[in-house]
């Protein structure tokens, strides 16, 4: 725990001296692609470090100089599976992205899926020294708060406080310099499987780049394809990426619970190259051009022509309705939203004044998914794509570079985590806390 700690203070440290330079690569490693994009900080805002609590609203000056991804080999569920298959890929991304930006990078910063989330609800109490609060009184709360005994082989990856109350002023972003008596605090504490964090860690330091940074890709898809309005009020972010499904919850601008489910949208190919009994990389195809989940009375109709190069001249022409690929297709499409479903109830999603639920990610693009998800996981669904920012070219604006822009807006705006604060070291105790959801019901 103690290392832990230290490894995100010093990554924040990286991450400082890369803003400082002024460029600052993010790096979105998943199981279909790796996405790069290269980042040019300007000096207006490049030494304002975070001042507030969570300040992720609007952006701060940089622009992406550089882009690139390509196709994302040895890695499953969002995790690596064949260290020097994903080490090659990524140096491909990486060195299409700085020769676009005509810069040689050193640091950065990089997102993940997978590697089994937990999310947990921490909460402090202290009674303040003086009358006004002060940054000791910070550092102070935080370590009074009950940190469960999560496990061996997992770390803490985002340990965000997302709620502060003074006396008995609940709601507050920011007490620092407030009169009060007691300052308490809901800390939301994200931890994952640590093998995987350290396969990445390994992977990008065979790359020759130093790691400036690590965030889950469901949380950072959250921040750039929720509006601020569904960040406030409550909404769910459902990345749907080739091997896992992403799932976070925001609420008052902090996310306060993520999930992943370990199916996507590779499993929906893998089913159609069995079904149609053809390669993978067709099976891609058929489904990007003709792929669907509701079906019409037109699709009896309409053939498509499967193609082949078995040299079977037979086998090599036959062609299949397109109401028939929606049918290998929908079980799976249906199998990922109920396990979504499940996932929000475990977290009381329900309980939130606002039920808007945001599909992004490469896999949210199947036409007719909206319909289908309203269906199962409940009525206001829309289909998000990222925040604009500047200089991001427009082939990398679709949905399934959400969690590539998030990165982007975590990279500028990095919301304030633990480790950012002087804490001692030996407050480490053990009580779990159930629910990553109790302090919203308390202050609605």
């Amino acid at each position: 725990m103690i290392e832990l700690y230290e490894s995100q203070r010093a990554m924040r440290n990286m991450r400082r001296a890369a803003m400082q330079r002024g460029v600052v690569a993010v790096l979105d490693v998943g199981t279909s692609k790796i996405a790069c994009l290269v980042l040019r900080f300007d000096g207006s805002d490049r030494l304002r470090e975070t001042e507030g609590v969570g300040a992720l609203a609007g952006q701060a000056g940089f622009r992406v100089i550089g882009a690139a991804t390509t196709r994302s080999r040895g890695v499953r569920y969002g995790e690596i599976t064949t260290m020097a298959e994903t080490e090659r890929a990524i140096r491909t991304a990486l060195q299409a992205a700085q020769k676009m930006a005509n810069i040689r990078v050193d640091h950065v910063i990089a997102c993940f899926s997978g590697a089994e989330p937990r999310s947990y609800g921490l909460a402090g109490q202290v009674s303040l020294e003086a009358s006004t609060v002060s940054e000791q009184d910070i550092s102070r709360v935080l370590s009074s708060c009950d940190v469960p005994d999560f496990g061996e082989g997992r770390e803490v990856l985002h340990a965000q406080p997302v709620n502060f109350a003074l006396d008995h002023r609940s709601g507050l972003d920011d007490p620092r310099g407030q009169l009060g008596q007691d300052l308490a605090v809901d800390m939301h504490m994200l931890t994952v499987d640590g093998a995987a964090i350290q396969n990445l860690a390994h992977c990008v330091k065979r790359c020759d780049l130093e790691l400036a940074g690590l965030a889950s890709s469901a949380y950072v898809s959250g921040i750039s394809a929720l509006v601020e309005d569904e960040q406030e009020l409550g909404a769910a972010c459902i990345d749907m990426g080739g091997g896992s499904a992403g799932v976070s919850i925001f609420m008052k601008k902090h996310m306060i619970y993520a999930d992943s489910v370990r199916i996507g949208g590779e499993h929906v190919t893998g089913d159609i190259s069995m079904g149609l009994q053809v390669p993978h990389a067709t099976a891609e195809r058929i489904k990007t051009f003709y792929g669907g989940v509701v079906a019409t009375g037109m699709d009896d109709r309409e053939m498509i022509e499967i193609g082949g190069e078995t040299g079977d001249w037979e086998h090599d022409r036959r062609t299949v309705s397109r109401a028939e690929l929606i049918g290998i297709m929908r079980p799976r499409v249906e199998e990922i939203l109920e396990e979504v479903r499940a996932r929000l109830d475990a977290a009381g999603f329900q309980h939130l004044p606002s039920q808007q639920i945001v599909l992004t990610g490469g896999g949210s693009q199947i036409p007719g998914l909206d319909g289908l998800a309203t269906r199962i996981l409940g009525q206001q669904v829309r289909l998000g794509r990222p925040l604009r920012v500047h200089g991001l070219p427009q082939a990398a604006t679709g949905a399934g570079f959400a969690s590539a822009v998030g990165m982007c807006l975590f990279a500028a705006n990095p919301q304030d985590e633990w480790w950012d604060f002087e804490i001692p070291v030996d407050r480490y105790p053990a009580r779990s806390l159930k629910r990553a959801v109790k302090w919203f019901k308390d202050n609605w």
